[in-house]
């Protein structure tokens, strides 16, 4: 039986292109699509979230990846509006998230890990909901693409209850690619695919980074990370305790060329937890 990582092939971030095209990435010089900067959460006594600071550029994608607990889903959903920090500043292009929530949201999408479409809709209508709701361009003419990029073309007229959970997910996907935002942040992305889907969605996430689009992802699947992503950032415990290329974290906790993400964030989540 093939298995999830089995389907992701190695591909050294240094070098990283769109599969599609077999053209370099296209890098901008342009301010970060993200900016988090001391961004703080806390409940209480319990801080969820301390200090952190990072950003995306545009075209890059960044693996976030922390134990449960760690303050990785707090983060996203403080970017995408649903949290207010306690502190810090959050912006998406410029946007600031608690002052221009709209212009902020109109910039980005998020695809949680949990996805809840509306059940009586079918496939097709979802997109086109999505697309007069954000005022999408020539959008029945990308219904089709889009469809077939994601493998969703015989499911076009289903209605979202009689989805599979890949299924939607690939649903939740297609409604976020239809609007072509700036920025999109997606929380655990492999949620009920198949080798396929894994396949469909890391070619879609690299072509869309090949054209600008930045994305920040979180993921237990440290393999996807570790061959998507140009930077990595790694919490614990509601801390940053590193943030940049994987070979730069690397030689932080002097391990060698070939440790693979999952070794290095033991030893850095080790070392950090030693120091507390």
């Amino acid at each position: 039986m093939v298995t999830p990582t089995e389907t992701l092939t190695r591909l050294p971030n240094a070098h990283r292109t769109d599969e599609a095209s077999n053209s370099p990435l296209r890098r901008t010089d342009s301010k970060p699509a993200i900016e988090v900067n001391n961004f703080t959460k806390t409940y209480g006594d319990y801080t969820a979230v301390a200090d952190l600071s990072f950003g995306v550029n545009p075209g890059e994608i960044v693996g976030l990846v922390g134990a449960n607990g760690a303050g990785k889903t707090t983060t996203l959903r403080a970017l995408t509006g649903i949290l207010r920090p306690t502190a810090g500043e959050l912006r998406i292009c410029g946007h600031d998230v608690l002052r221009e929530p709209i212009a902020a949201k109109r910039k980005m999408a998020y695809i949680p890990d949990t996805s809840h479409p509306f059940e009586l809709l079918t496939v097709t209508e979802h997109l086109h909901f999505i697309a007069l709701a954000y005022h999408v361009e020539n959008a029945p003419a990308k219904y089709a693409e889009l469809l077939a990029e994601l493998d969703l073309t015989e499911k076009r007229h289903a209605p979202a209850a009689t989805l599979s959970r890949g299924m939607t997910q690939k649903l939740a996907l297609a409604c976020a690619f239809i609007r072509e935002p700036r920025v999109i942040i997606l929380d655990e992305p492999l949620t009920g695919l198949d080798p396929r889907g894994i396949r469909n969605m890391k070619d879609s996430i690299r072509r869309r980074a090949a054209a600008g689009t930045a994305f920040l992802l979180s993921s237990h699947l440290l393999e996807l990370v570790e061959l998507l992503c140009d930077r990595v950032l790694i919490i614990h415990g509601g801390r940053k305790v590193a943030f940049g290329p994987l070979e730069e974290i690397r030689e932080g906790v002097k391990m060698t060329a070939d440790a693979t993400l999952e070794e290095v964030f033991f030893a850095v989540t080790k070392k950090s937890a030693s120091a507390g």
